[in-house]
């Protein structure tokens, strides 16, 4: 197995090289048809949403769609994959909370670190997450 780097899934996703779309594509298919999968470290996913929001002005719900079609996806291994799961669903039920900080409200629960000590007010909304109260 080996993994993928940010800009792979980002060319990917975004389909705007049509050469690097295509070389992405016949990697994720042959992978699957030798029954092989590629590991995505939760890093990169953070960095693609990030990208895709920032870069390609992906929208809340376009980049919602994309983590749960990322999670669908056969030829992928997502890092802690139940905390990306928790995470979307926070993204999804929270309409001011950013994708990182579900991800790391996600992390932590997936570790038995919750809740999550923040000074982030919106994230202190998050389910798992406090607000660090200053005196």
């Amino acid at each position: 197995m080996a993994a993928l780097d940010t800009n792979v899934l980002v060319r990917w996703l975004a389909g705007d090289d049509v050469a690097q779309c295509d070389a992405v594509a016949r990697l994720l298919h042959t992978s699957l048809a030798q029954g092989e999968r590629f590991y995505v470290p939760v890093t990169v996913l953070l960095e693609t949403e990030w990208v895709l929001r920032s870069r390609y002005r992906f929208s809340r719900n376009q980049v919602a769609q994309v983590m749960d079609a990322l999670l669908g996806t056969l030829e992928l291994e997502l890092q802690d994959e139940p905390a990306i799961e928790r995470a979307l669903w926070l993204f999804k039920h929270n309409e001011s909370a950013d994708f990182a900080d579900c991800l790391h409200v996600g992390l932590a629960h997936l570790a038995a670190q919750a809740p999550l000590i923040t000074l982030d007010k919106r994230a202190s909304r998050l389910i798992g997450a406090r607000l660090l109260e200053l005196d």
